[in-house]
């Protein structure tokens, strides 16, 4: 090895083969269940430990060798039916596949199973179907004999692969709580029956699993019907604020349905996305179908698109109506705490005007203060000045005490204002 390859590469090209399509001959009978996985991230572990156990006691009973314990699919032959495990993110798929001569639908690929080891399948099973591929009779049979395979029940059919084969199917849960498929092969080699097969299987599967959120969807939609009007409700009121205390009331209730919102998409976000990607998937294998109408009988896209795709769309509508609930929430919040703010600024406006009404007494108050000062002091400077007068007289020094007092009251008014003019000249300064 003389070049660097990236650590995943093989992994990653290798992607491209996993979990291949069977090969399967004419006249066989396949079965499949669906089983989901717990929700929580322990429970999921628990439950993939308990299957990889059921699949290993089901290996040991026929004497074959069990799966790696960290695979995500085993495809072994057990000698009298084949199995075909897969593991997927929310749900595992066990694909049974045998050859019987037999009526469709008379015995089937889980009759070969010990009864004890389907009891036992760990999980809750979302979807069972067994599939029937007999060779196109040169005479086909009428509907009404076709239906006896379907109990009975309406049916609906198509030609598949450009009129290379034929689908028989009365989208029922029957007798024994599995779905039918009958498939009339024409002239598909094995490995176009076994994509034929595979397409069918996870068309059906991924359709279940697509609907587990149609009940949720219903569920929470007269919740989000009755937020949305309590949204109504807060926005008329915010045209009738008054004072603060009604700002900050319905700000709290915005708040509040905010939380509600928030809580009710993080719970549904994950199931509305799954809906979204499994649905598209269902959409996807059912155009690989190439149907094409028999006999004016509804085909699988005609009758899953009237009744799956409304489903999917009312899943849709209501996480649609989820954001948009949350944006309005968000709008409305941010409006009714732009009329807050504005609330409080005029409110400091006010105070601000209040305190500078208040400095402006105090200036003055603290000017009338500066000339009682100034008489104050100069008061008491003349008296200084006034008893070293008499006693300069005393000593002979000069002979009239009030005329000198009397000139030194100007020089003493004068003294007094320059020094505070200065000692506040400073204070203003620093």
């Amino acid at each position: 090895m003389i070049l660097d390859f990236h650590d995943q590469r093989d992994e990653l090209f290798n992607e491209l083969h996993t979990r291949p399509f069977p090969v399967i001959d004419t006249q066989a009978r396949i079965s499949q269940l669906a089983v989901l996985h717990a929700g929580e991230d322990f429970e999921r572990e628990t439950y993939r430990k308990k299957a990889f156990e059921h699949l290993c006691a089901l290996c040991s009973r026929y004497s074959i060798n069990p799966p790696a314990e960290d695979a995500s699919c085993y495809y072994q032959d057990f000698g009298g039916f084949e199995l075909r495990w897969e593991r997927h993110t929310e749900f595992s798929t066990y694909t049974f596949i045998h050859k019987l001569a037999s009526e469709p639908f008379q015995r089937t690929a889980l009759s070969l199973l010990p009864v004890e080891w389907l009891k036992d399948l760990p999980g809750k099973i979302i979807s069972g179907l067994h599939l029937e591929i007999e060779k196109t009779p040169e005479v086909l049979p009428a509907v009404e004999d076709l239906r006896g395979y379907f109990e009975g029940h309406r049916l609906l059919s198509c030609y598949a692969n450009d009129r290379q084969a034929q689908i028989w199917t009365a989208y029922r849960i029957h007798s024994d709580h599995m779905g039918r498929f009958l498939i009339f092969n024409d002239s598909l080699n094995p490995c176009q029956t076994g994509r034929l097969v595979r397409r069918i299987l996870e068309l059906e599967t991924y359709r279940m699993v697509a609907l587990l959120s149609f009940p949720l969807a219903r569920q929470i939609a007269p919740n989000v019907r009755e937020m949305d009007q309590q949204l109504a409700s807060v926005i008329q009121q915010i045209t009738d604020i008054e004072n603060l205390d009604d700002e900050r009331r319905l700000l709290g209730e915005l708040t509040t349905l905010s939380a509600k919102i928030e809580q009710i998409i993080s719970d549904t976000n994950y199931r509305f996305s799954a809906t979204e990607a499994y649905y598209r998937l269902a959409m996807s294998r059912l155009e690989e179908l190439r149907e094409q109408e028999v006999c004016g009988l509804q085909t699988l896209n005609e009758f899953l698109g009237r009744r799956l795709t409304p489903a999917y769309r009312t899943c849709e509508t209501v996480r649609e109506d989820l954001d948009d609930l949350s944006n309005r929430i968000d709008r409305a919040s941010e409006l009714l705490r732009t009329r807050v703010n504005l609330t409080i600024e005029e409110q400091n406006q006010d105070l601000l005007q209040s305190l500078n009404r208040r400095s402006k007494m105090q200036f003055r108050m603290q000017q009338a203060v500066e000339g009682l000062s100034v008489v104050a002091i100069s008061y008491y400077l003349v008296g200084l000045f006034k008893y070293m007068a008499e006693t300069a007289k005393s000593m002979g020094l000069i002979s009239n005490t009030g005329l000198v007092t009397g000139v030194f009251v100007p020089v003493a008014v004068g003294v007094v204002i320059f020094g505070l003019h200065r000692m506040k000249k400073k204070i203003n300064k620093a």
